[in-house]
């Protein structure tokens, strides 16, 4: 009854900046980008190889969100012949709104928090970042693109440069309000689409929109969220923007 596969992917570590030291790739905006580049060269690569189906982009800071003990600042790329749970979950929810409203959940989800503004912490040419509705994290924040796009991988050079200033502009802001907090750093793209699935990838270019999610890990996951799958967040997303915002005025 179980389904078992040969372990096939890559895993690669992307090391962010020469420098040494907490942070040091958030302080040098050339930096962002060239890392940037690497990352959509990786993927552009890794979707050559029909065996792979997703690559996951994500990056570990401090002992409590399982960064371990190399201080010098690295992402990790996985690889992987299955597209990840998480995602596939966001995919069908979103091919789900797609069908009800025959828009993309997360261009509405942009349209109404510029609409209300009191969620939205920093918006920089085409691109905002947002504490989201009803997030599971204290200062969870997410980074996103206007202009609706399902891949990461087909930024242009002047979007990579308007997407690392606000990466930028939020981490300098988070760190100003939090210190050097522990948190883990996700991209969220589509999966590689060769073989379009009956049903399933018809809508893809349309109803999902790549994102960034950054989760500060200031609190700990125990035994109602892993028994409920609900979280329990001390710090409303509407105030962690408030925060946040008032920390960028006094600088």
């Amino acid at each position: 009854m179980y389904d078992l596969m040969n372990g096939i992917g890559n895993h690669e570590v992307l090391i962010a900046t020469p420098h040494h030291g907490p942070d040091a790739f958030i302080k040098d905006l050339s930096q962002i980008e060239k890392l940037t580049g690497v990352i959509i060269k990786r993927m552009r690569e890794l979707k050559k190889d029909q065996r792979l189906k997703y690559v996951l982009i994500f990056k570990n800071h401090g002992k409590a969100a399982g960064g371990g003990n190399i201080p010098h600042e690295h992402l990790q790329l996985i690889a992987t012949p299955v597209t990840p749970k998480r995602v596939k979950e966001e995919l069908v929810g979103s091919k789900r709104y797609f069908e009800y409203k025959d828009r993309c959940v997360f261009c509405d989800m942009i349209i109404q928090e510029l609409d209300q503004k009191e969620r939205v912490f920093l918006e920089i040419d085409n691109f905002l970042a947002i504490n989201p509705y009803c997030s599971r994290f204290p200062f969870e924040t997410w980074i996103l693109p206007r202009k609706h796009s399902c891949d990461f991988d087909t930024m242009s050079k002047n979007e990579i440069k308007s997407f690392s200033r606000v990466f930028q502009s939020t981490m300098r802001g988070m760190i100003k309000t939090l210190g050097n907090f522990p948190y883990n750093i996700i991209l969220h793209t589509s999966p590689f689409r060769r073989r379009k699935k009956k049903g399933y990838w018809e809508t893809i270019e349309n109803d999902y929109h790549w994102h960034i999610e950054i989760m500060p890990r200031l609190t700990q996951v125990a035994g109602f969220e892993w028994g409920s799958g609900f979280y329990i967040n001390p710090t409303p997303p509407e105030q962690a923007c408030a925060y946040l915002k008032e920390t960028e005025k006094s600088e």
